[in-house]
């Protein structure tokens, strides 16, 4: 079964969609969200395998917004009336991009992305990355061979990440979410959506916004921890 939240601020849409995910058995609706805040609460608290989202949601709010939030990052299928947003539905790793109304058997071909997704990740379980590993990164024409605790950030860009390691910072064709799966958490720290931080090479911790946190790196560069990870971040570092 492939625990899923179906977030969209009009009932009728929602229940339209349960009505068509009746002929996935395969597909397990756990909750359901009518807001950005209640989608991020719920969705970091159940950690879903997937995710209906809408895009037009409520408070000038977008599925967007809601993606932009989260440091846990479940499959994505978006159920939109609106087909301009495609390209950048699928900047942020979305699955598909279904457009309302919605056809079941379109449906279907999302639904079997996601199932070869998740069948793919099962089927090539990683070994999990420690610090004294040496990993291999090409960018272009440049190739380093890279001890993983010179690596201070990885930064998303897009569909790749950005590697900082002294003053390199190649792009490698890598999702955030693909390496925080693979990086040792006991060195490696989802910061928010955009970074993954070396805990080892902070320099200094300040305080930022009120309750958030900022630091900054031996490389100069400055991160925000987001205000759901903060308490897990001052549990690692045990403050």
């Amino acid at each position: 079964m492939i625990k899923s939240i179906i977030i969209d601020d009009e009932r009728l849409a929602r229940n339209e969609l349960k009505k068509i995910l009746q002929e996935f058995p395969e597909i397990e609706i756990i909750d359901e969200a009518v807001n950005v805040q209640e989608a991020a609460d719920k969705i970091e608290e159940l950690r879903p395998q997937l995710i209906f989202l809408d895009i037009q949601m409520p408070g000038n709010k977008t599925g967007f917004d809601l993606l932009e939030m989260l440091t846990y990052t479940p499959k994505v299928i978006f159920t939109t009336a609106y087909n301009e947003y495609a390209i950048k539905a699928f900047e942020f790793n979305a699955l598909d991009y279904v457009l309302k109304p919605i056809e079941t058997k379109r449906m279907g071909d999302a639904i079997q992305k996601v199932k070869r997704s998740i069948d793919k990740e099962k089927n090539n379980p990683q070994d999990v990355l420690h610090k004294e590993d040496q990993v291999f990164v090409k960018d272009g024409e440049r190739c380093w061979f890279v001890k993983l605790d010179e690596v201070r950030l990885f930064e998303s860009v897009g569909n790749y990440a950005k590697v900082y390691f002294g003053t390199n910072k190649p792009l490698i064709l890598k999702s955030l979410n693909a390496l925080e799966e693979r990086l040792d958490d006991k060195v490696f720290f989802r910061a928010n959506r955009k970074h993954i931080i070396n805990l080892q090479r902070i320099k200094k911790i300040e305080s930022y916004l009120g309750a958030g946190l900022r630091v900054i790196l031996d490389g100069g560069e400055e991160i925000e921890i987001s205000r759901r990870q903060a308490v897990k971040f001052k549990d690692s570092m045990s403050l």
